[in-house]
């Protein structure tokens, strides 16, 4: 391996590090949501929230980097350190202060407002190091964000019985990601100098065809992920009841479940840039969909069929998420790649808050059984806008033309 080649993988681990230590703040309030429900005694609707905040708040914190170019105007590894350790704080706030479902859901909004500053920044800074294989970095770096995702269900399945003592653990995390990048991190040979304000940048994003496409794409793939990792653990629960099974296995199964996504995020990434982004993340798409559907036959039934198939939803349901951004980044002014990232994250969180938020009405009146199924149409579409992509001329700038 050559010297570059070395430091490059350095500097893929430390990010995918601190991203997966950052990003374990974000479901630490859903996966001790049942704890918390009890002890407030908080309707199903209201316990939702806590998740809810976050997506909203992430949604805030995105369209005002995005308008102001922060990823491109100011050094996207400060942005980073600086976001990762006030999410941390709030995230501890929550855990110390919160003691009324007001205070926790406004702690929850801003937590989401500073992960913002986080997940788009982290892509940008693997961009700057890599051109070849940025599909197999991103899916690494994606991969880390899906365990930093899951963590908090794999803590409160062996951590302390104190719902307050795991959510504070999780600040601990996400403020050593912070100080990794700060720190240990630099910018990247490809990284360009810091940019000028430009307001006019997200309409000229909006404006770019093939860039529209690969958000559309994303977009699909937006409805049904944060509703799947948000209600799998809940569906989890629910059937480990109905069939009688130990509550710890709803717990630790969500952890496999969400956390298997990372090796999903691998895998394709190593695949796109080999025969084609837009064939890989297709795929991925319909394999979720397919999971959507059949999901629901299984709730109530032996515990371990209903992980394995949830696992391989968890698996296909994010693979494909790294490479909406590496065509982002491949297909947009370079200058700008980072409000680029930003503002795909904004629309793409701002349609989760609706697929989340009608999850429990959609259950109430189908069941477990086809509860999911509601999810589908997301990838579907998806795959669509993905394979009209993959039939531009400008498709020939992904991947050195791997389309």
């Amino acid at each position: 391996m050559t010297a570059n080649g070395m430091t490059r993988t350095r500097a893929l681990l430390l990010v995918g590090i601190a991203e997966l230590l950052g990003m374990s703040l974000w479901f630490t309030a859903s996966a001790v949501a049942p704890r918390i429900a009890l002890e407030w005694k908080l309707s199903a609707g209201t316990t939702s929230w806590l998740t809810l905040a976050v997506q909203l708040g992430f949604v805030a914190g995105t369209l005002i980097s995005a308008m102001a170019n922060l990823p491109d105007v100011m050094s996207v590894r400060r942005l980073f350190a600086v976001s990762a350790l006030a999410g941390a704080i709030t995230n501890a706030l929550f855990a110390w202060l919160a003691y009324d479902a007001m205070m926790a859901i406004a702690l929850r909004f801003l937590t989401g407002v500073f992960l913002a500053g986080v997940y788009p920044p982290g892509m940008k800074i693997i961009a700057t190091w890599f051109r070849e294989g940025r599909g197999f970095a991103l899916g690494v770096l994606v991969g880390a964000l899906t365990l930093g995702k899951a963590s908090p269900y794999l803590v409160n399945a062996v951590g302390s019985q104190s719902w307050r003592i795991n959510v504070a653990f999780a600040s601990l995390l996400a403020a050593a990601g912070g100080l990794i990048v700060l720190l240990f991190v630099n910018d990247g040979p490809f990284a360009l100098p810091n940019q000028q304000f430009d307001l006019g940048q997200a309409a000229d994003i909006v404006r770019n065809r093939a860039v529209r496409l690969a958000n559309f794409g994303y977009f699909g793939h937006m409805w049904e992920l944060y509703a799947m990792w948000t209600w799998i653990p809940v569906m989890l629960r629910a059937s480990m009841i109905v069939s009688s099974s130990p509550a710890r296995l709803a717990e630790l199964g969500s952890f496999i479940v969400i956390g298997s996504g990372a090796v999903g995020c691998v895998i394709a990434g190593r695949f796109a840039d080999r025969i084609g982004r837009t064939i890989v993340a297709s795929a991925a798409m319909i394999a979720s969909a397919a999971c959507c559907i059949a999901i629901g036959f299984l709730f109530g039934g032996p515990p371990i069929a209903l992980l394995v198939v949830a696992a391989i939803w968890g698996a296909t349901v994010v693979a494909d998420s790294a490479q909406f951004s590496a065509c982002v980044t491949e297909l947009s002014d370079p200058r700008y790649i980072g409000t680029a990232l930003t503002l795909q994250t904004c629309i793409g969180f701002l349609i989760t808050t609706a697929s989340i938020s009608i999850m429990p009405r959609i259950e109430h009146a189908l069941t477990w059984h086809w509860a999911f199924a509601i999810l589908a149409p997301g990838p579907i579409l998806g795959t669509l806008a993905m394979l009209r992509l993959r039939a531009l001329p400008e498709a020939k700038r992904i991947a050195q033309g791997r389309r």
